[in-house]
Parts: structure tokens; sequence; C-alpha cells
């Protein structure tokens, strides 16, 4: 999951920074899902984030987005 949360970051040229202040997650909690450090991951975190980068969280959490 980490690893496409980060690859649709990008694709939004969107800074860890950025995503913190649009989705209410802290930088902290963003840099440790993408490093694959935090294994459990709320629903509201992740559609906050999803949200936030005007996406699903099916995009985020599966590899294809179904």
């Amino acid at each position: 999951m980490g690893y496409k949360l980060k690859e649709i970051r990008k694709a939004s040229q969107m800074t860890q920074e950025e995503l913190a202040e649009k989705s209410g997650i802290s930088r902290g909690t963003i840099v440790a899902i993408e490093n694959n450090e935090q294994k459990i991951v709320s629903t509201k975190t992740l559609l906050k984030l999803a949200d936030a980068l005007n996406t699903t969280v099916d995009a985020i959490f599966f590899r294809d987005g179904v």
C-alpha cells in the first residue's frame, strides 16, 4: 500500500507536506505509510488521504485499483 500511496502522490505532483496539509494527516504518518513502517492504517485515514489525492481507497490499497 505504501508504494502505491507514494506513486499516486507523486503523480499528483504533491509533496508529503502538501498531502499532510490537505488531508489533515501528519507528515510523519504519511512517511510511515509510504515506507511500510505503519502496517495498520484506519479507514478514516485512508479516506482522508484518498480524498486529498482525488482518488479512491481502492486505488491506494489495491495494486491494480480494483
